[in-house]
């Protein structure tokens, strides 16, 4: 049986790292050896950068609900936003949150609405509208 040389298999892949190195500095983008360390770096910073990316966004996302939520209401702050949000039952992402927040501020401050009332039922006051239940004789004095 004849040998098998491996020319074609090494060119395939030092042709294939070259090509991803196309549009670099210098020797990186046309010597396989310095071309192959420049490619590995850049996939190294494209993996962290994706998840750096994500982390971005939902930090943008916030800042965006956040002072949407402020201009709705001055005491209302972000984290008794998403808690009202939770005591609502509403599930919106913040991404979605976000984007409500920039493209339709009214259907934003109809969210906004909901959560407070429903922050408002959790700690034992009416929602709005209702009035409030009378007060039981005792309640308010000191006892004494």
């Amino acid at each position: 049986m004849s040998r098998v040389k491996g020319g074609t298999t090494t060119h395939a892949r030092h042709k294939k790292i070259v090509k991803a190195a196309k549009g670099y500095y210098g020797r990186r983008k046309n010597t396989f050896k310095v071309a192959t360390q420049a490619v590995d770096k850049a996939n190294q910073y494209a993996t962290r950068d994706r998840k750096a990316r994500k982390r971005n966004f939902r930090a943008l996302w916030i800042q965006r609900i956040n002072a949407a939520v402020r201009s709705h209401d001055e005491a209302l702050t972000y984290s008794r936003f998403i808690n009202g949000l939770n005591l609502a039952g509403i599930e919106v992402d913040r991404k979605v949150l976000a984007d409500l927040a920039v493209h339709e501020p009214e259907a934003f401050g109809a969210i906004v609405g909901q959560a407070k009332e429903a922050m408002a039922v959790a700690n034992g006051r009416p929602p709005r509208g209702e009035p409030r239940p009378p007060r039981e004789q005792g309640e308010g004095e000191k006892a004494g």
